[in-house]
């Protein structure tokens, strides 16, 4: 079997861009709010959203490599 490279279409690169934008400004945000917060469940919370944010960017940075980057526009 030869072995396929599954390419993303533009529209998906974008939107796999768009996601990893919107995980990584909320883990910068739980991050932030982890300074400021005094109650030990809520630190819980923050801390098992972080571990969920941190383990969805290494899975979306996986399609990366289906990416589209090659865009040329024909006149």
């Amino acid at each position: 079997m030869s072995e396929q490279k599954a390419e993303l279409a533009f529209h998906e690169t974008m939107d796999t861009h768009e996601m990893v934008n919107f995980k990584t400004i909320c883990l910068m945000k739980t991050k932030l709010m982890q300074g400021v917060c005094f109650d030990n469940d809520l630190k819980k919370l923050m801390d098992k959203d972080i571990e969920q944010s941190m383990q969805a960017l290494k899975e979306l940075q996986t399609l990366y490599r289906g990416a589209r980057t090659d865009y040329q526009h024909e006149s």
